[in-house]
């Protein structure tokens, strides 16, 4: 096991070239590639220019639109690196060379773990793509875990989690898949949880798991967000 400790990435918020304005020079660039051949009817016309032209809006363009619901965000990936995510909702435009997301094997397998995400309410109905992310806030419905508590007692126990990513450069590039860790973080969690207070019959003074949920759901909660 290596003992090497790399540093957790940190989100940097920017904003994208407003996607409006760009649809508006595709436009222009048509209609004046239309004028160039209407303007030589009848005369040599150099074709070269004009397909340059239609192949650059093409390759260069129309490829960087993208658009953003409230609540989603974009990660922008250029050839491996971070260049920061995208909160603003609307219609956008970023370098064409974007990166759009996972590979088909990688995505293959999210799709997967997603479907059995979904069954127990951890994941999105729909897979967003483009490397977009999802900050609505979002409900896990943890199973029955069978766990010792304070006493050794054995007790069946389950929580219901509301999640939201808070940092998108964590959730894609620290952990392989940020929904698949929140379930098994949230898993464990639990089980340390219940294995610090007794069930019941505590003192007045101790805090039970079925006499203080108030106060036992405030600790899962700081253990979580640690």
């Amino acid at each position: 096991m290596s003992s090497h400790q790399t540093t957790a990435n940190r989100e940097n918020v920017v904003r994208a070239a407003n996607g409006w304005t760009m649809f508006v020079l595709v436009i222009a660039i048509v209609l004046i590639d239309v004028a160039i051949v209407v303007s030589r009817v009848g005369r040599p016309l150099s074709i070269g220019y004009v397909l340059l032209s239609l192949a650059a809006t093409i390759v260069f363009i129309l490829p960087g639109f993208f658009s953003l619901q409230p609540n989603q965000a974009r990660v922008l990936v250029l050839f491996g690196k971070y260049k920061g995510t995208v909160r603003e909702s609307g219609f956008h435009w970023g370098n064409a060379f974007y990166s759009n997301g996972a590979s088909a094997s990688l995505s293959a397998q999210l799709a997967e773990a997603q479907k059995k995400l979904e069954k127990r309410g951890g994941a999105d109905q729909s897979t967003l793509g483009r490397n977009k992310i999802s900050l609505r806030a979002r409900t896990l419905n943890g199973e029955p875990l069978k766990v010792n508590d304070k006493r050794g007692s054995p007790i069946e126990i389950a929580a219901v989690v509301v999640w939201r990513v808070g940092d998108t450069a964590q959730a894609v590039f620290d952990v392989d898949n940020y929904e698949r860790y929140v379930t098994t973080q949230s898993e464990s969690a639990v089980r340390h949880l219940a294995s610090l207070y007794p069930y019941d019959g505590g003192t007045e003074e101790e805090i039970t798991l079925r006499g203080n949920v108030e106060e036992v759901s405030q600790a899962l909660r700081a253990e979580l967000e640690q």
